[in-house]
């Protein structure tokens, strides 16, 4: 039930538009300019831009997997234990991140060739 980095790699780059670089010297992945994750520093948590509503249920659901520090109480980013989290609701998550900061260009031809892969 634990999820690697690389599989958090592999989730994200598979969307349009995301790149790799780094943010406070940690592995970090963004849409152009916008922040969408990183890779915190003990190897086993990542930093993920999050609805903050969602957030909350989140963390009311599964706390283990789901928590913030008090660094990241006015910000919209949700702390996601590795070890803990579903593969499949972290891909979700971080498709949802995505089209948070995706432009709306993009997240239609996304979507027109998720489609197009279903039909």
């Amino acid at each position: 039930m634990s999820v690697t980095y690389e599989q958090v790699r592999q989730f994200a780059l598979a969307l349009p538009g995301v790149s790799e670089g780094r943010a406070y010297g940690d592995p970090s992945l963004h849409v152009g300019r916008k922040f969408l994750g990183r890779l915190r520093e003990d190897g086993e948590t990542f930093v993920l831009k999050i609805d903050p509503a969602e957030r909350a249920r989140l963390m009311e659901r599964d706390p283990d997997a789901f928590f913030i520090t008090d660094h990241y109480r006015l910000y919209p980013y949700v702390l996601v234990n590795l070890l803990a989290v579903q593969p499949a609701k972290l891909r979700k998550l971080i498709e949802e991140a995505w089209r948070m900061i995706a432009t709306k260009r993009a997240i239609s031809a996304y979507d027109g060739s998720v489609r197009g892969q279903k039909a």
